[in-house]
This record gives structure tokens, sequence and C-alpha cells, in this order.
């Protein structure tokens, strides 16, 4: 089969890392599906494939058995069932379907009791922890993960959503007792983006009153059309990255005025002085303390990636004498996928297509994504799709 490949050769910026390559067509195994790709997802997880930073994911299968010596990246597909293995129930060939990431073994005695299956020792990312993801003619997925495809989308609109809006779905109702409530106040970091289109939707479906953090008034106005209450233009604000120490008096006294100028136009969106309940966090390094600051009494940031770096500080005292909560949220168990997915088929949440390119520009979506750029909405490339607007029912 075909497919955008990444070699350790060729690890570093996703331009150069990702080529076409033909490569053998996975088997699947008795629970496994395999799956005719007609369009695939872009996300920021194969960014860090293609450098092999900071996972060498071929290096870390092959350790734990793997024989393949090359990563077929891609965590989001639309697409028709080619293959079902014999253990396999309620999955037919012919059946048109989308796929979420949440990857585990069934054996795995966590499962088997039982419990969250994400936070299982034996979970992965599917098409980033393994091998065969979307951006291939084939993917090679577990029957656990297959989802029906809405049917009033075309393949890229399907292939658009599902990582990003099931990671959102799980930050946002996963957590208890912090899970999204009516009129809360959530602030989304990203809110034109693909994690923050999907927060800002869902926030909004539960009453809640989502706020946006952009980097330029028409991410703003793009937010704001999906139903966030307004938008704050991180650009105005200069406190970003680590903050100065806490014994440095002054270095203190001006990342908290630019702080508290943050939350004052917070304030300003809102029309009254309101902390949110809840904080949507995925930039990490550059914006954590000013979450951790700004979060409400008893809430919550909620953390899926660290994509301005990892190396977060958070200032202690308004954490713990306001009790308020760091959480970390990773991937998607089937039942949040299934209720995300859900959602989407009754059309209550919009996919938020980006950037439509064919498969040969896979290599140049995650390239632009690495750089900030075209932050509106899901990027996605057409795979077995011969032209765009096919696929609907």
């Amino acid at each position: 089969m075909h497919a955008q490949v990444v070699r350790p050769a060729r690890y570093g910026e996703p331009a150069t890392a990702f080529e076409s390559e033909v490569v053998e067509t996975p088997a699947i195994g008795p629970d496994e599906v395999l799956v005719a790709v007609m369009a695939a997802g872009i996300n920021y997880n194969n960014v860090w494939a293609a450098r092999g930073y900071p996972v060498d994911q071929v290096a870390l299968r092959q350790k734990q058995g793997d024989t393949e010596d090359f990563h077929v990246g891609g965590s989001d597909l639309s697409g028709v069932v080619y293959a079902v293995g014999d253990a396999v129930d309620g999955v037919a060939i012919g059946d048109h379907v989308v796929v979420h990431h949440g990857y585990w073994l069934p054996d795995d005695p966590w499962v088997q009791a039982g419990k969250d299956p994400m936070l299982a020792p034996s979970a992965r990312i599917w098409g980033y922890d393994t091998n065969y993801g979307s951006f291939g003619q084939f993917s090679r997925v577990q029957a656990h993960q297959i989802l029906p495809k809405a049917e009033h989308l075309t393949w890229e609109e399907a292939a658009a959503p599902s990582l990003v809006g099931t990671t959102a779905y799980r930050m946002l109702f996963g957590w208890e007792p912090n899970t999204v409530q009516s009129n809360d106040v959530v602030l989304v970091w990203g809110g034109s983006g693909g994690l923050g289109s999907q927060a800002i939707q869902l926030a909004a479906h539960a009453g809640a009153i989502p706020v946006a953090v952009v980097s330029d008034d028409e991410r703003g106005q793009y937010a704001q059309k999906l139903g966030a209450a307004g938008w704050i233009n991180r650009r105005d604000y200069d406190h970003w990255g680590i903050p100065p120490r806490v014994d440095d008096a002054a270095g203190q006294k001006a990342w908290s005025a630019s702080a508290r100028a943050f939350g004052k136009k917070l304030s300003e969106v809102l029309g009254e002085r309101r902390d949110p309940a809840i904080v949507f966090e995925h930039p990490g390094q550059n914006t954590i303390p000013t979450s951790i600051f700004l979060c409400a009494t008893g809430g919550m940031v909620v953390i899926c990636a660290g994509t301005t770096g990892y190396d977060a500080v958070v200032d202690l005292r308004y954490h713990w004498t306001r009790q308020k909560r760091l959480q970390g949220s990773h991937g998607t168990n089937d039942e949040q996928a299934r209720a995300y997915n859900e959602l989407v088929r009754q059309e209550a949440i919009d996919p938020c297509l980006g950037k439509l390119r064919p498969f040969s520009e896979i290599p140049a979506a995650h390239e632009v994504m690495a750089r900030g750029e075209e932050v509106f909405g899901n990027a996605v490339c057409l795979v077995g799709a011969a032209e765009p607007g096919q696929g609907r029912a």
C-alpha cells in the first residue's frame, strides 16, 4: 500500500521526515479491523512522531518486540471497513466508519477489572504510539475503536474532529467532580484550533460560557461563531513563559500586573467578575502559570499537551490555598468516544473542517501545524477519496 512514512534516519521537521513509500499492507489479528482510508485528520502528535521527540516511537516499539523500522502515523480517519478479524462482532465489511484513538490490550488486567482503560498500563494513542495509522491506504485498528460515520458528513468532514473532539470531551466531562456544568465559565486556550473549536462547542452545548484565548481578532471571531462568549487576544500581554522566582520582587510585580490585566479582560468579556471553573489547557509551559492564577477556587486546570514546552511552573501558593486542581488528561475511552460521536451524528457539534489537502501534502500539513499556522479548525488530507465532497449518505 502507499503510505506517508517516517523513518528514524529522517527524524526532524515534518516537511522532510515524511516521505511517500510503498509498504506492506498490515495483517490484522482476531480482534482487529482493516479500514480502507478515505481521508485522514492531521494532529500535533505526528509532528512529535516526525521529530522523534519527545519519544522515538519506532525505537520504543522495537524494544517491545515490533519488527518494523518505520512509522505510519495518523490518529483520525474516515473510511470503509475492508476486512475484519475472526473474533470481531458488530462491524461488517463495507461499513462507513470513523475511528477513535484510544488503544489498549483487551487482556490487560486493569481493563479486565472494568477500570478506565485509558489509565491501563497498555493504553496507547492509536496512530502515534501504534503503527499503521491513517496516513496509508489501509489502517489497522482495534474493533472497539470503530464508530459509525455521521451520514450527513463528507469523508473529509468526518475525518476532521474525532481525536480532538473525544480528547476535549474527556477533558470537560471525564474528571468528576470538576465536570462542566451549566453557567460555568470555561477558558479555552487556542480557541480557533482543532482542540479549542471542539471544546467551545462542547462547553456551550452543556450550557456553560466558553471564552476563547487566541492570537488575533480574526481567530477570536471564528471562535465566537462556534459559541464562545468572546475572546482574549494573548498578544496584548507579555507575561508568558516561566514566571520570575518568588524572591524576585520586581519581576513578580510585573508578572502579576500583566496576569491581572489578562483576568480583567476576561471579566470585561463576561460583563462581570467571574473566574473560570475550568481552564482548558494544551500550550503548557507558556500558559500554565496564568491558568492556575486565574482558575476559580476549587476549579480545575485540565491539560492534554504541552505544545509550547513541558517545563511548566506553578505558584503553589495559589494552588493549595485555593484548592485548585491541575489534571492531566490523555486520549479517550469507548464510552466518551461514543458520546462525542453521537453529538456529531446528531449535528450538535460541527467538525470544523479547516484546510483540505491531497495525500501528497501530509508532510506540508504537519509542517504548518508545527509552526502554528492555519489554526482555523481541523486540517485534513484526502487519501482514498477521489475528490472533495464525497461520502454523504
